[in-house]
């Protein structure tokens, strides 16, 4: 038997501490925002929830299964057709032989865990650079000139630091699509030649500014591969900063705790900050969620604030210092007009997208829809933080189908009016199963039922002491009063378009089991949770507005060689290894493709395949690795095409302008530029089959 995979850092979650001082402002070192003494699962259990009770309740799935609904079933199936994983028995940078092994969509040799400075992908398939930071999109702007950026051409640019994509169709302009990006943060140190953390001048400032937000960008297919590339100037082309305008809509929009001295409406927002994952709505719209954006705010003073995050006293970027609205002691408002969910339409340029205060203010990972079968909009959606919870919002107005006005113009206000929700899991083993070791409990997995707790409904509160507004502004809080579950950093979640099973990436918690913190429960089953896991619910009776549901851990990450992984029962000889799953989506085969934030393992992160249904129903694939310091993001899984966005690239501890820590895209001398990556087969054929 080989040696476990060694551990690549140690610091929390694997990532290096100049990406966490510049993404999510250290919130690793910081005190954990949580410190509420609801319950959370374990005492649930211990409580008095029996696994009798436990069983009827997760019965009102399975009877569903006769219905062809999404119940969850039995683990999969223990013998399958071997295939040679990354990692065992070939070394990094092997060539492997096209594999018409595995899952259908997975068909191809696993990338080995390798530590190259490149994107690396299977045997048989090729790789473009879709579009760089810095690109001209916008008419009038410059070519990108590193040591002539300004404001006015960064606006006009591709942003910084892309991560959530989204493609959609364009209809009249063949071989074209809108792709939609997501520009989480900036990395000063690594924009800017011989920067200075503690004195940043304005017009660095300003370009950050310009460099956070949204790009809209047509790109255009090369006929014959899958190879695309931008169409500069496209009159759909768009950038959206941390300076654009934005309307808060919904039941908190022009509340007294929105308002500011710029806003006396409440209703008006300059900029959109930290958008990391998002979704793309069944009407043509992409929704992106402010994620860390507690770290642009200075001089926080409340309990609020620390529950949200905001520190006392300067922020690492010093932007409090050119505009008066990130000083909390001047504006103490303004941070509670970000961390919402952006709803933007990418087919209007001159529309301006919206903050849908409906569904809650908590630093949101992605809000993916469905659709319940009168059509009615269901969202759900991942705070990200250390024992923060998962939620839902049901809308209480269905989708009008086609593009006239009409439709478009009643569609927009789908996420304005309906109910939110947050989670409370239980599950069906004795606590005295559940050790903290990952060991899986006597029946053979870790699993149970839950609820979905009604925050609020509109203008009516369902929390006790809370206002509806304060619900929306303080979701967090709701949750804690209601007793919701505390989760191991819920990201992406990612209703499964086949089955309609909801997969949620549950990323890391380091402090799991830590004095005084939350100790292991059945749906965060290890102490010093360093590699996470994917949760797998399925609504009761496959209803998205449902108030209860089933669940199991689908995924329990890490080495296959440790015992306290697990591949929804699939052989562990024959899968990846995999570490932090982050976000996520599903290809046209049902299989559910997870992007890799912080990989604890001796790798890169990556893009993994796994199937979900099927005798092969746990079989794990990596599809490809990033370059050194770098994240993958916003994998969009076509059938003949695979787009990753390759986030902060050469971010690693003691890496600036002048020292570079990678190379890539461009090659030695140039300065290192995160970018869209796309992949496809040779031999043009769909991936995978």
């Amino acid at each position: 038997m080989r040696n476990l995979l060694p551990f690549i850092s140690s610091h929390p979650g694997g990532r290096s501490a100049l990406t966490c001082r510049f993404r999510c402002g250290d919130a690793c070192f910081k005190e954990t925002p949580n410190t509420s003494d609801n319950e959370y699962a374990g005492d649930i259990i211990a409580g008095a929830v029996s696994r009798r009770s436990m069983m009827r309740a997760a019965a009102v799935v399975t009877v569903a299964t006769a219905a062809g609904t999404a119940a969850l079933t039995g683990p999969g199936v223990q013998q399958a057709e071997a295939v040679v994983p990354a990692g065992h028995g070939h070394k990094p940078g092997h060539p492997h032989r096209p594999s018409s092994s595995g899952a259908r969509g997975l068909r191809f040799s696993p990338v080995a865990p390798n530590k190259d400075d490149k994107v690396t992908v299977p045997d048989g398939y090729a790789q473009n650079v879709v579009i760089r930071w810095g690109e001209p999109i916008l008419r009038g702007a410059p070519a990108f000139d590193p040591e002539k950026q300004t404001a006015k051409a960064q606006a006009g640019q591709f942003g910084y630091n892309n991560d959530f994509l989204s493609l959609l169709p364009l209809r009249g302009e063949r071989g074209r699509q809108v792709m939609v990006a997501n520009h989480e943060y900036t990395d000063e140190i690594l924009m800017f030649r011989g920067y200075d953390p503690a004195n940043p001048t304005r017009e660095q400032v300003e370009i950050a500014w310009a460099a956070h937000g949204l790009s809209v960008v047509v790109v255009q297919e090369e006929h014959r591969t899958g190879r695309l590339g931008p169409v500069n100037r496209h009159p759909l082309n768009r950038r959206l900063t941390a300076t654009s305008e934005f309307r808060m809509t919904g039941p908190a929009a022009g509340s007294a705790l929105l308002r500011t001295s710029a806003d006396r409406t409440g209703r008006k927002v300059l900029g959109t900050l930290n958008n990391c994952a998002g979704g793309t709505t069944p009407w043509g719209t992409t929704l992106h969620g402010e994620e860390n954006f507690n770290q642009y705010f200075a001089n926080g003073t409340t309990a609020m604030h620390k529950r949200y995050g905001i520190g006392a006293g300067e922020t690492e970027r010093k932007w409090e210092r050119f505009d008066q609205r990130f000083d909390l002691a001047k504006e103490p408002n303004e941070a509670n007009r970000f961390g919402w969910v952006v709803e933007l339409d990418p087919y209007d340029p001159d529309s301006t997208p919206r903050k849908r205060t409906a569904l809650g203010r908590f630093k949101h990972e992605a809000a993916q829809p469905r659709l319940t079968s009168d059509g009615r909009p269901v969202v759900y959606m991942g705070d990200d933080e250390k024992f923060d919870y998962l939620y839902k919002f049901v809308s209480s107005k269905r989708m009008m189908k086609g593009n006239s006005r009409a439709a478009r113009e009643h569609n927009l206000t789908l996420l304005d009016e309906g109910t939110l929700y947050v989670a409370k899991l239980t599950g069906d083993s004795p606590v005295t199963e559940i050790d903290g070791t990952g060991k899986l409990p006597n029946d053979g997995e870790f699993d149970g039922s839950g609820v979905w707790i009604p925050l609020a409904t509109g203008t009516t509160s369902h929390v006790p002491g809370m206002t509806a507004e304060e619900v929306y502004v303080y979701t967090r809080v709701a949750g804690d009063k209601v007793g919701a579950t505390k989760m191991d950093r819920p990201e992406d979640v990612e209703p499964s378009p086949r089955t309609g099973r909801v997969y949620v990436a549950l990323t890391n918690n380091t402090d799991r089991g830590k004095a005084g913190k939350a100790g292991a429960d059945e749906a965060n089953p290890r102490n010093n949770n360093k590699h996470g896991q994917v949760l797998e619910l399925a609504e009761n009776w496959d209803d998205p507005a449902s108030d209860g549901f089933a669940w199991r851990l689908f995924l329990v990450a890490g080495d296959p060689e440790d015992p306290s992984t697990y591949f929804a029962g699939f052989p562990k000889e024959n899968v990846s290894p995999i570490s932090c799953p982050d976000n996520v989506a599903f290809d046209a085969h049902g299989n559910l493709w997870i992007s890799t934030d912080g990989n604890k393992l001796d790798s890169h992160d990556g893009l993994f395949g796994v199937a979900t249904q099927g005798d092969r129903r746990g079989e794990l694939k990596q599809f490809l690795t990033v370059p050194s310091g770098a994240e993958t993001c916003g994998p969009v899984i076509q059938d003949r095409r695979v787009l990753v966005a390759v986030q902060h690239p050469g971010e690693t501890d003691g890496a600036s302008v002048e020292n570079p820590a990678s190379s890539w895209p461009d090659g030695p001398g140039r300065i290192v530029r995160p970018a869209v990556v796309a992949v496809w087969r040779k031999d043009g054929r769909d991936i995978g089959v």
